[in-house]
This record gives C-alpha cells, sequence and structure tokens, in this order.
C-alpha cells in the first residue's frame, strides 16, 4: 500500500496493493496496523455505502465537533469526482479544496481527516461509492456548504443542466456562512 500526501495537510491518498490474476482482484481496503505505520490513528465505526447516477452531486458535508468525522472513501464500481475542503480555521489551506476522481478501476482511496467537508459528483452511468467513518452520524451536528459556492468555484465536472442535487444541500449555505467549530 502507498500513502501519499496532497496539497492539503492531512488529506491522504490511499493506492492499495491490488493482486489481480484471470479470476480477478483481490485488496486490503483497510488494515489497522499498517495505517497505524503511516502515522493515521482514525479507527474507523461506521461503515456506509450508496449507489448514484450520471450527474449526481452529493455534497459538501460534514459533522461539527465533538462529532466530527473522519473517512476513508472509496468507490467500489463506477466513477466520481471527489471532493474535500479545508473547514480548519487555523490551517495554512483553509477554505481551500482537494479533488480527485476515484474510480473502481484505480481503486485509490482518500483519507479525509476531521475538519473537512466532503462531496462527489457522479462521472459514469452509476457508481457504488464506499467509506469508512470513525464517528457514528449525528443528525443534530450534520452541516453542508454550497456545492456551487462561487468563493470556493469547485469544478464538479458535470454540466449544469445535468447536475442532481437534493433539495437539502441546494438549501445549504455557502462556505461564508456556514457554522464551522474546528
Amino acid at each position: 500500500m502507498k500513502i501519499s500526501d496532497t496539497p492539503i495537510g492531512g488529506l491522504k491518498i490511499i493506492e492499495p496493493d491490488v493482486f489481480s490474476d484471470p479470476r480477478g482482484y483481490f485488496f486490503e481496503s483497510y488494515h489497522t496496523q499498517k495505517w497505524l505505520d503511516a502515522g493515521v490513528s482514525s479507527q474507523f465505526v461506521q461503515d456506509n455505502e450508496s449507489m448514484s447516477s450520471y450527474g449526481v452531486i452529493r455534497g459538501l458535508h460534514y459533522q461539527l465537533d465533538p462529532w466530527s468525522q473522519a473517512k476513508l472513501v472509496r468507490v467500489i464500481s463506477g466513477s466520481v469526482f471527489d471532493v474535500a475542503v479545508d473547514l480548519r480555521r487555523d490551517s495554512p489551506t483553509f477554505g481551500k479544496w482537494f479533488g480527485i476522481e476515484l474510480t473502481g478501476g484505480n481503486k485509490l482511496q482518500l483519507f479525509i481527516p476531521r475538519g473537512f467537508a466532503h462531496g462527489f459528483s457522479v462521472l459514469s452511468p452509476t457508481a457504488v461509492f464506499a467509506y469508512k467513518c470513525d464517528q457514528v452520524y449525528q443528525k443534530a451536528f450534520e452541516r453542508a456548504i454550497r456545492f456551487d459556492d462561487p468563493a470556493l468555484a469547485i469544478d464538479w465536472k458535470i454540466e449544469p443542466e445535468k447536475q442532481l442535487i437534493s433539495e437539502k444541500d441546494r438549501q445549504a449555505p455557502l462556505f461564508s456562512g456556514a457554522e464551522m467549530n474546528f
């Protein structure tokens, strides 16, 4: 497994060792000791999976402290453009975002530490998205930032007329008005 840093501190790209043969493939999607050896101490307590169609944009979602969540995200099938936005006020990259294409084929994973908003857009006809969280979901602490905030200027790689967004995500506040306690 190869763990690489991104330009945003704490946000890491994980490239697992994939073993393939004519029968298919195998890889470890998570290994506690290897993560600890790489300096990542998050212990995951919840697994989630979603299936979405082309053009769906989910996000930008996060939970406030003390229920903020670190996430390990990956795509089982299909392709997504995955985005993490730094909400840590003391970070030199506060308000900056990082995006990466995760696919069922490339098997890349993204580790998103606590203090980030997260979202993704679906680039394939469908995508199955899986993620581990180190805190359980707490509705009262859930928050969101508008996916199309001009201050963030995220290119979701989906033409506006083909974007499928929940009403809840359309009503999320802009970055400048979002509640954050990181």
